[in-house]
């Protein structure tokens, strides 16, 4: 029971630093330890195999060991003018003894990959979570919209629109708002304080008539 209440109220997941298509990304793994009894001592992310990574590096850890591993693919596909044969296909860390994730512990795992594929893609990356006892739990099942949640959901995520699109066009109102530049707007608080100065010393010079005129009156 204790383990069926750790299952469902944790799950290995992704977050990636960016989405934007056809731009790189640093993808974050939080793995939370959910056995009573025993440690994790590996992980294995299996990476997309119909939207390749072109470049998959890793970020060390003290006690951890991890490696990128290549496949062929089941086709070449062209990225950026060239022809790719074999792309990586999966990141294993596996941990010295000290170093496993112990009870009510988790751990983060990080790599840098790229380049994403188009806007609107969804991007499985299943994870193996191996067990001190031989116990290994697959975090590969997929998470349907409408539907219960799976109980072990792969960890994903949707790319969007490549960087450059974003904010491309601003709303009408806010482009009318911001028409005025700074500039623009200092010289109209120049020009508006240079008429106030005017209508002051027009203002001065006509008391100082009257007083003349009543000082020959007098």
């Amino acid at each position: 029971m204790a383990l069926g209440t750790a299952v469902a109220s944790a799950h290995v997941s992704v977050t990636p630093d960016s989405t934007s298509a056809d731009g790189f990304a640093q993808l974050t793994f939080k793995v939370p330890n959910e056995s009573q009894t025993a440690k994790t001592s590996k992980l294995t992310v299996t990476l997309p195999a119909d939207t390749p990574f072109t470049s998959v590096s890793v970020q060390p850890m003290d006690g951890w060991t991890v490696e990128v591993l290549d496949a062929e693919l089941a086709a070449p596909i062209t990225v950026k003018g060239a022809t790719i044969t074999k792309a990586p296909a999966s990141v294993v860390w596996t941990a010295d003894e000290t170093h496993q994730i112990s009870q009510r512990q988790y751990q983060t795992f990080s790599i840098s990959v790229g380049r994403l594929p188009r806007e609107g893609t969804t991007l499985l990356l299943p994870a193996a979570q191996t067990y001190s006892d031989g116990t290994v739990v697959n975090w590969s099942e997929v998470t349907v919209a409408g539907q219960d949640k799976p109980a072990h959901p792969a960890p994903s995520f949707i790319t969007t629109l490549p960087l450059g699109d974003h904010g491309a066009h601003a709303p009408a109102d806010l482009e009318a708002t911001s028409s005025v530049s700074p500039d623009s707007g200092a010289a109209a608080a120049g020009w508006t304080g240079l008429g106030a100065g005017i209508l002051g010393l027009a203002a001065g010079a006509s008391a100082l008539a009257r007083t003349r005129r009543a000082d020959a009156k007098g």
